[in-house]
């Protein structure tokens, strides 16, 4: 991403890469090795937009061109979001953006050839080799080094409710796990992952970065893999922390909520009022609680004590950052955040329409394939199917 004129007066830019399954459309189990001409579509119709290879084959990942509106998002997602859709199904696969898969066994799967990942493989082991797993992670541009080092660590204090409203991943290996966000059991195991602790200005980033180096830990700060980072390569902050969204409305709720909350903080910062910093230990439990209950958690209140509603919570939020959204032209996408909260997210409907199956008889497995069969089917909605054949 680069630096980049935009019609809000503070100049944020913005960013979603999204990391898809690919299925067999008949069954809804991942394909273990999906045809390479997927990749090779995408690329040839990607325009300003970009898309790679994941970790596991299975996967796919989107990165749309650079935004300089929450509206230019939602057209940039429907774009990445439908070359994705019309290549796999060319090639005789299906999307499916939910960040586990209900029933899919990681013993079936195969790894992207490369050095990289076969490294990872062999220092990582067991953890890596089950991380069949796909996120969304939000780039916001704006401001200097020393400023997004700033906001980033305020922004912690949020990434339990954002969290909470991405929630698409309640199921793993043909289990029902309990959790609202199972994928983040599944990143936890791994290194440096997690909350970053507060850092104040680039130069403490630098220093940790430096020490990880030094020990020979990691090769560049891209594996430092924190629920948000701030990036080397990019003028950006990355939150890392959501689950992918079924729903393309529910991950613009999410961009504008990030984006509202990264004005906010950049006009607390410049006079000199951003809120203090939390315990990372408070995070980390209202973190868990997002993970474990999603929209129907009850947050710990680091202001009054007790818990608070997340209803509540929302509609607090909503309304504080009234005036960002409004010079991001982004209320509606805001507002929604209550409606995720009371009808619920996408970890919701998968679990309500696997009960109701197994209510109408089916078996276990079959009410998961009907859960596959649903996401996918909301993995399209609202798509803009780009002309492949040409």
């Amino acid at each position: 991403m680069t630096d980049r004129p935009t019609n809000d007066d503070l100049g944020i830019t913005l960013g979603v890469e999204e990391e898809f399954m690919l299925i067999d459309p008949s069954s809804g189990d991942v394909l273990p090795d999906p045809d390479e001409g997927i990749l090779e579509t995408c690329n040839a119709h990607r325009g300003r937009h970009k898309f790679v290879r994941e970790f596991m084959r299975a996967q796919i990942e989107s990165n749309t061109r650079v935004c300089t509106s929450v509206a230019e998002v939602r057209a940039a997602i429907r774009e990445t979001r439908g070359i994705v859709v019309r290549a796999a199904e060319e090639h005789g696969a299906g999307v499916l953006a939910t960040s586990t898969h209900p029933f899919a066994k990681w013993e079936t799967l195969m790894i992207t050839p490369g050095s990289r990942y076969r490294d990872f493989v062999v220092t990582y082991q067991e953890s890596l080799r089950r991380f069949l797993a796909g996120g969304m992670h939000i780039h916001a541009g704006f401001g200097d080094k020393d400023s997004r080092v700033r906001i980033m660590t305020a922004l912690r204090r949020y990434l339990p409710l954002l969290h909470a409203l991405s929630g698409s991943s309640p199921f793993s290996e043909g289990r029902s796990t309990g959790f609202k966000s199972y994928r983040l059991s599944l990143v936890d195991g791994l290194p440096r992952t997690g909350l970053p602790k507060a850092l104040g200005s680039w130069d403490e980033f630098e220093s940790l970065v430096n020490d990880y180096r030094r020990m020979q830990f990691i090769h560049d700060s891209s594996e430092l893999w924190w629920d948000i980072r701030p990036s080397r390569r990019f003028p950006t902050v990355e939150m890392r922390i959501c689950d992918i969204c079924t729903r393309i409305d529910d991950a613009m709720c999410i961009v504008a909520l990030y984006a509202s909350l990264v004005r906010y903080l950049v006009r607390r910062d410049k006079s000199g009022s951003l809120p203090p910093d939390l315990p990372i230990e408070i995070i980390a439990e209202n973190r868990w609680l997002a993970q474990r209950y999603g929209v129907m958690a009850f947050l710990g209140d680091p202001e009054n004590g007790g818990r608070v509603d997340i209803d509540d919570y929302v509609a607090w939020l909503v309304e504080e950052l009234a005036e960002d959204a409004v010079a991001l032209g982004c209320q509606a996408e805001l507002r929604r955040a209550t409606d995720i909260v009371r009808e619920g997210a996408g970890a919701d409907r998968q679990v309500d329409h696997y009960r109701l199956r197994q209510l109408e008889g089916d078996t276990e497995a079959e009410a998961l394939r009907s859960v596959v069969h649903i996401a996918a089917h909301e993995t399209k909605e609202g798509i803009e199917l780009v002309d492949t054949q040409s």
